[in-house]
């Protein structure tokens, strides 16, 4: 995704045109948060007097700060991401090891969509999505890259981290279609819907069984369990 980043400073020697530039941070940062408030209550398709109106400005002034509706995405995205990073530090943080962070990983992403559909929904649509999915894919992507290059049996081979990449632009792909048909399907875990905790641990038992699994396993030098999904896909195969 291509960072939100200041212009060249012009500030002067009393600090007017930084203040400026700070002050116009503030405002688009607010900006953000009331648009992701109106899309959360909303639904995705509120329009721009709608985000406007809640800010308490015109719909001129908000295209002053995002040019479009586009561009409003792509800065709410901007912001769903980096609350994405830091719930990705959390599980990482927890992890007992990759498996676990893995599955951390994609309970947060369930956790994400479950919690604000709609922000979900608006960033995931138009021209933010591709920017809001690339970033999404670094983040699921770097804690194993960085298992692959400084872990028990490191390696330095440049092609093991392009596959890792490549795995985990497929694992999101896969966690996002997985992570929606859930999402759409009626009810509640009482009335059939599976439980998230649930669906997480299946969807990375499935993600485990690749090639990310199949490379730790390989550096420690032993052997797993067949994941849970696996074991039951071959003791019920009519299921």
């Amino acid at each position: 995704m291509t960072p939100i980043t200041r212009a060249p400073s012009t500030a002067t020697d009393d600090g007017r045109s930084t203040r400026w530039e700070d002050h116009r941070e503030a405002r688009r940062a607010e900006l953000v948060r009331v648009a992701r408030k109106v899309v959360h209550h909303g639904g995705p398709d509120v329009s721009m007097d709608d985000i406007a109106a809640a800010a308490g400005t015109s719909k001129s002034i908000v295209y002053r700060y995002f040019t479009d509706k586009d561009g409003l995405q792509l800065a709410v995205a901007a912001a769903v991401v980096a609350d994405i990073r830091d719930a990705l530090d959390v599980a990482a943080a927890g992890a007992a090891g990759p498996r676990d962070a893995l599955r951390g990983m994609v309970d947060t992403y369930l956790s994400m969509i479950e919690s604000s559909p709609h922000v979900y929904a608006f960033v995931t649509r138009g021209g933010s999505v591709g920017h809001f999915l690339d970033s999404v894919t670094e983040l699921v992507a770097a804690p194993f890259v960085r298992a692959l290059e400084e872990g028990p049996g490191a390696t330095a081979d440049p092609a093991d981290a392009a596959w890792t990449r490549l795995w985990a632009a497929g694992a999101v792909g896969f966690v996002r279609g997985a992570g929606e048909r859930w999402l759409a399907a009626p009810g509640t875990p009482d009335a059939g819907r599976e439980d998230r905790e649930d669906v997480a641990t299946r969807v990375a038992a499935w993600l485990w069984a690749g090639p990310v699994g199949a490379r730790t396993r390989e550096q420690a030098g032993r052997t797993e369990p067949a994941p849970q999904g696996d074991r039951q896909d071959r003791e019920h195969p009519q299921d």
